[in-house]
Formats: structure tokens, C-alpha cells, sequence
């Protein structure tokens, strides 16, 4: 009966242990990298799910020993979102049990090279997830699917993603939409059929809503008014010329806080003339915008790109029978460009398929921070215009002084304060909205239109970024996807696609050739080092008690 009190106090204190526990529940990221140590944006994110969000991981079953690491950090990152919600619910699943049924949600499976005792096998693995949250449902894919130069590189990067990609799809589940953007019509911009495969897609964030400058002519501050409604606004390969109302509407809009994405084409040459008649002439297009974007710090050239690495353009080569044969050569115009930064924007994109871009220049300014997205290779060479442009230029031998005019800007960056293009100019009309000068503001500007636009086939849209006749995948879409969440994430979402881990590898080669050692190394030593104790530990036993 003594020892009742301090039993008592022990089974007080226990309790008042746990339901501080409770209350100060406090994970601890040890790792150098900090690889689990969420950013305020996913925790903010996460942390607003209301009802119960389902995710479901096919990283289950047997695969290679290296996606096991994917599997496990999936696991742990999954853990962590736990910890800030216990909405989120997740099981991880044997794909092979449903492969059709996936396959058809489309997500598509993954053949792995893989080496073990020396020997190089095949295996096909699904990685993706998928999360539903109040009757949505959004894929995920865990494996970032770059041209890179092995598997390591590929798993690190997919590691990497973990957080971007599951937050992205949380987000996107989650959140309502309340950010607009227009598409500008009225001076020749892109037909809706070409630009439907994008806008499905961002229909999937945001409002979108088509927007003429038709009524600049009669309205003009009705129309600025109405048009600074949006946060976006995307001008998408125009072809014919701005008036100075339009184009002060557009500055305007600028000044007062609209973002800005600028697909443009200052020179006039198409596939479908040159493979009619073998030849085309491409020519300038006055749209009338230099001053506007001289302003804001580019220019935009009146030449052609012609890249050593380029897509394939599909051309009738001979009959078999009455059957037509095609054929796909390498056309230097249609440049393919993978990324040389770091950028939210840019990491982790496939290489973006551009179609008879030109080059930008960047202009001295020092309120405008300039960061260039899209930038040829190193073999390349602008052409000036206007030229003719033949097919007979397939046939022909590359030589070095064709492309020797190395990294040209295609596409750019621009933020800052921007200074309007009519300050110490006379107006086109008067507007109580009048800027001389932003707040700091984003604008995307690309010399290419086609960028935007997807293919058709028997009249009917396909995805953006695919080429209908070899099917190879251009991270078109993802490349445009991410500009606009750059430009109008106030959430810095994208920043996520900044983090850096360092994972360590196994050499496989280094592993199986130094096999005998390692393996001598690992048991047969523990066993002569416990030989050497057991011997000298009974000597010394016996020298003790003889």
C-alpha cells in the first residue's frame, strides 16, 4: 500500500505525457538535405483539405531494386502530408492486378533497363498515382519522364518532384477556380481548333474567356476597363497589324497589373506552301509591336532559327505500286530545345518543339530583370529575312559555317516595373487608369507562335506537344502549363520544383566485379574475429582460474 502514491504519480504522469504528446506533436528532419522538410506552400495547401482525400500509389509488387528507393521516399512523403492532415488517406497497390483498367485512365507503364549480376533485363513498372478528393480525380505521375542520360539521374530527379507533383495534384483538386485569362482575338490569332488542346488544360485551373480588341476602335476605355478584369492574357501568333488604340490598351493593361504571355511570329513562313511547290518565301509580318516591346526591355528579330538538333518533318518519298512511301527528315527550322537553367519553369520539361522561330534580342534595362527560358543550341545560326526556303536544303551536307552563331534566345523572362511605351507620347485616348509605370509585374514573350499549337488529324485536335506522324512527345504543353502557373502563382507552387536531395547510388558494375572480395569481406572476417576473441578470451579464462 506504500508505493500506491508514487504508482498513482507514475500513472499521472504517464497520462499528462501522452496528451502533451498530443498537443506538441513535432517531427524532426535530420537528413543534410533537409529532403523532408515540407515548404509553407504545401503545408498550406494540404493543411486546407476539409474532407478525405484518397490517393491511391501503384508502386507495389516486385520491380527493380533502385524504384524501391521511389517507392520508399513515396511512402515517407506521404507520411509527412499525414502529419499535417489526416484527411489524406493513401495505400499503395500492385498495378499488374488492373494493368488494362490503368492503362486505359491512361496511365501508361514504364519499361525499366535493369542490371543485376551482370546481366541487362527489361522490366515494365507503373508509376503513378492518383488522388480523389470531392469527386475529382488527377493522375500523378512519380517518374519524370526527361531525356536524360541514365536511370539514376531520372530516379534522383523523380525524387525530387515527390513534393511538386503530389502538392500540384492537391492543389489542383482542391482549390477553386478564381484567376482569369484571356485569349486574345481580332488580329488573326490562332484558330480555337489549334489551341483547343492547351485550353482544355488550362481550363482545368482556370477561367478563360476569348477577348477582342474589335471594340478599342469605338469604346476604348469600356474596353481597357473590361479587358483589366483578367490576370492573364495570352496572344497567341497574331497576324495582322495593331493600332496604336489596341496596342495602348495593351500597355495599359500592363501598367495596371495584367500578366502577359507573348506568342509571336515576326516572319511569315509555313510548312504547307514549301511542301506543295518545294520552295516558299518567308517574308516579314508587320504587327506593329517593336516600340511596345522595345519598351519593355526585347526585341524581337525579323530572321529564322536554323538548329543542328531539330524534329522531322514527314515528305513523300517514292511509290511502291500506286502506294505513296513518306519518309522523316531532320528540318533545321524546326528546332528542339531542352533547357540550360534551373528555372521553376523550365526544370524537369522535355525538350519544347518550336516551328520557324526567331531570335530575341535583350535590351539594356535596369528595372527589368531578364531570364532566358527558350535558347537554341550551340549549332545554330539565324537566318535574316525575307528568304526562300526550299526542301532541296534536306538534301544537302551540313557545314560548320551554317551553324556557327551558337546560343540564340528564343524565348524570355521579363520582371520588373515596366515603363509604359507611351510615356512622353501623345495617347490614343484618354483613360483614368493612365500608368507611367507598373508595381512589379511578369511577362513571357516567345518568337514562335506554333508553340501553342496543336496538330490535327482527320480534322480533330490531338495533344499538344505530339507529332502525329512519329508520335514523339515535346513538352510543349508542360512548358506553357508551368509560364502560366509562373506567372500567376502567388502560391510559389512552382518553386518546389527547385528542391535538391543528393541520393547515393550503388555501382553496379564496380558491385559485381568486386563481388568475391566484399563477399570474403563480410563474412568470412566477422568470423575470424570472433574466432580471435573466442580463442584469446578462453586463454585468458583458463590463465585466470588454472
Amino acid at each position: 500500500m506504500k508505493n500506491t502514491p508514487k504508482i498513482l504519480l507514475l500513472f499521472i504522469a504517464l497520462i499528462s505525457i501522452n496528451f502533451l504528446a498530443s498537443k506538441f506533436y513535432k517531427r524532426l528532419d535530420l537528413t543534410k538535405d533537409k529532403r523532408y522538410t515540407l515548404s509553407k506552400t504545401t503545408i498550406d495547401i494540404v493543411d486546407n483539405l476539409d474532407e478525405n482525400a484518397i490517393i491511391k500509389v501503384y508502386l507495389e509488387g516486385d520491380f527493380p531494386s533502385e524504384f524501391k528507393r521511389l517507392q520508399k521516399e513515396t511512402r515517407q512523403h506521404l507520411e509527412e502530408l499525414y502529419a499535417i492532415n489526416s484527411n489524406i488517406k493513401y495505400k499503395f497497390i500492385d498495378p499488374l492486378d488492373s494493368a488494362e483498367e490503368l492503362i486505359k485512365k491512361g496511365l501508361q507503364p514504364s519499361r525499366l533497363s535493369v542490371q543485376e549480376d551482370g546481366k541487362l533485363s527489361e522490366a515494365v513498372i507503373f508509376p503513378w498515382a492518383t488522388i480523389t478528393y470531392k469527386d475529382k480525380t488527377e493522375n500523378i505521375n512519380l517518374l519524370v519522364d526527361v531525356s536524360i542520360d541514365n536511370q539514376e539521374e531520372q530516379l534522383q530527379n523523380s525524387i525530387e518532384n515527390l513534393e511538386f507533383a503530389f502538392t500540384e495534384a492537391i492543389h489542383k483538386v482542391s482549390s477553386e477556380k478564381n484567376q482569369t485569362v484571356a485569349i486574345l482575338k481580332g488580329n488573326g490569332e490562332l484558330d480555337d481548333i489549334y489551341l483547343a488542346s492547351f485550353l482544355s488544360q488550362l481550363n482545368q485551373y482556370y477561367k478563360l474567356a476569348p477577348f477582342t480588341l474589335d471594340s478599342v476602335a469605338n469604346q476604348p476605355q469600356k474596353t481597357l476597363e473590361q479587358l483589366s478584369n483578367f490576370d492573364l492574357t495570352i496572344i497567341a501568333k497574331p497576324q495582322e497589324k495593331f493600332t496604336e488604340e489596341e496596342k495602348f490598351t495593351l500597355d495599359q493593361y500592363i501598367t495596371n497589373g495584367g500578366k502577359t504571355l507573348w506568342l509571336i511570329d515576326n516572319v511569315t513562313a509555313e510548312l504547307d506552301s514549301l511542301t506543295n511547290t518545294g520552295q516558299s518565301l518567308a517574308f516579314n509580318k508587320d504587327l506593329n509591336l517593336t516600340d511596345l516591346l522595345f519598351s519593355y526591355g526585347v526585341r524581337i528579330n525579323y530572321d529564322l532559327i536554323r538548329d543542328a538538333y531539330s524534329a522531322t518533318i514527314r515528305l513523300a518519298d517514292g511509290n511502291v505500286g500506286n502506294k505513296t512511301q513518306f519518309k522523316d527528315y531532320i528540318w533545321h527550322y524546326y528546332p528542339f530545345i531542352t533547357s540550360k537553367n534551373d528555372h521553376p519553369i523550365t526544370k524537369g520539361v522535355d525538350p519544347v518543339n518550336l516551328k520557324f522561330a526567331n531570335t530575341i534580342d535583350t535590351l539594356k534595362n535596369n528595372s527589368i530583370t531578364k531570364t532566358v527560358l527558350l535558347q537554341s543550341s550551340n549549332f545554330s545560326k539565324p537566318i535574316g529575312s525575307p528568304v526562300i526556303i526550299s526542301l532541296e536544303e534536306i538534301a544537302k551536307k551540313p557545314q560548320k559555317e551554317d551553324y556557327n552563331k551558337g546560343f540564340q534566345t528564343l524565348g524570355v523572362l521579363l520582371e520588373g516595373d515596366f515603363t509604359s511605351a507611351y510615356k512622353n507620347r501623345v495617347k490614343p485616348f484618354e483613360t483614368p487608369i493612365y500608368k507611367e509605370k507598373s508595381e512589379p509585374n511578369k511577362m513571357v514573350v516567345i518568337a514562335d507562335g506554333d508553340i501553342i499549337a496543336n496538330e490535327l488529324v482527320k480534322g480533330q485536335p490531338i495533344e499538344l506537344g505530339v507529332d502525329k506522324y512519329t508520335g514523339v512527345r515535346y513538352g510543349n504543353s508542360e512548358f506553357l502549363m508551368n509560364t502560366i502557373n509562373y506567372l500567376l502563382d502567388d502560391s510559389g507552387l512552382l518553386k518546389l520544383r527547385n528542391k535538391k536531395i543528393q541520393l547515393q547510388f550503388l555501382d553496379k558494375e564496380k558491385a559485381y566485379t568486386e563481388r568475391t572480395y566484399w563477399q570474403i569481406i563480410n563474412v568470412i572476417v566477422p568470423l575470424v574475429i570472433l574466432l580471435v576473441f573466442g580463442l584469446v578470451f578462453t586463454f585468458l579464462r583458463k590463465r585466470r582460474f588454472s
